[in-house]
């Protein structure tokens, strides 16, 4: 993947060299939108399991 094409990872890894330095929001807001992000296909895996799986009803 080319440097110049933006992902939430890149977005990390270059707020973390400036993480201290006053800068914090430059890392911890694209890490809360990963966490948001795994979170909510966590939630609708178990919303597919409960209501596809024949023998928990």
């Amino acid at each position: 993947m080319p440097i110049t094409q933006p992902s939430l990872g890149l977005l990390i890894k270059n707020g973390f060299d400036v993480l201290f330095s006053g800068l914090w929001w430059t890392s911890v807001f694209p890490g809360l939108a990963i966490m948001m992000l795994v979170f909510g296909i966590n939630l609708f895996g178990d919303f597919l399991r409960d209501e596809l799986n024949p023998r928990l009803k």
